[in-house]
């Protein structure tokens, strides 16, 4: 009899403390909190998954701010090479509307030469020629020309001479001839050099020995010429 009651304590004690596990399971563990629980761990999947997805919506901006960089950049190289076409044609027709047979002769592209002459009363005639390489054309009919810088010295224009536009290249050589004394008094001034310039604007005139001093008064000089016997200066 005894033993049987100890038996059934026994069962009744195992049976008790079941109940006591299940209702504490229960508790710590109930609907509400693990409500909570699937709460927070979907919260966290979609932070992760938003998370992921920010990165590649970062990453799509990246690509897109550098495809729009090196658009911007090829935009640029763009317009620079057309810059350089442009830059480059205008240098191309540059040439001061001579583009139709070439440059112009500077007095520093000539060497010239003084001779004295007696006739018509006496004269110097000036032989001008390319110097070695230089190809270039006398587009000014006339060379200006004068002794000393007042205006009584400046040498006037006459018929002779005044070829078009003389290329000179090589051996091929332009005479003018400068009469310094057109008066028959005994006034005027001495000097021992001639100016002569290629027009009234050359910025640097050539200033040459003469073979001896002149007396100048009312100078006069022809016009450009490949025949010398076309350079004698006189009055007409």
């Amino acid at each position: 009899m005894r033993s049987r009651l100890t038996a059934r304590s026994a069962r009744l004690f195992l049976a008790a403390a079941a109940v006591t596990a299940l209702a504490a399971t229960t508790t710590a563990c109930g609907p509400e909190d693990n409500g909570a629980a699937a709460a927070a761990t979907s919260s966290s999947t979609e932070s992760a998954d938003n998370g992921g997805n920010g990165g590649n919506g970062g990453s799509a901006a990246t690509d897109g701010s550098s495809a729009g960089d090196s658009d911007s950049g090829s935009g640029s190289g763009d317009s620079k090479s057309s810059g350089s076409s442009g830059s480059s044609d205008k240098t191309g027709s540059g040439d001061g509307g001579k583009s139709g047979y070439g440059q112009s002769c500077g007095t520093n592209d000539l060497d010239f030469t003084v001779t004295t002459k007696s006739q018509a009363g006496g004269y110097y005639l000036v032989t001008a020629k390319a110097k070695s390489g230089i190809s270039c054309y006398l587009d000014v009919n006339t060379p200006s020309v004068s002794f000393g810088s007042d205006a009584d010295g400046v040498a006037s224009p006459v018929g002779q001479g005044g070829e078009d536009p003389i290329k000179l290249t090589g051996s091929t050589a332009a005479y003018t001839g400068i009469s310094p004394k057109t008066t028959n008094s005994d006034s005027g001034v001495e000097f021992e050099n001639v100016i002569i310039g290629l027009s009234d604007e050359d910025p640097n005139p050539a200033e040459l020995k003469l073979p001896e001093p002149a007396t100048v008064d009312k100078p006069i000089v022809t016009g450009w010429a490949t025949n010398p016997a076309n350079s004698v200066p006189v009055i007409v």
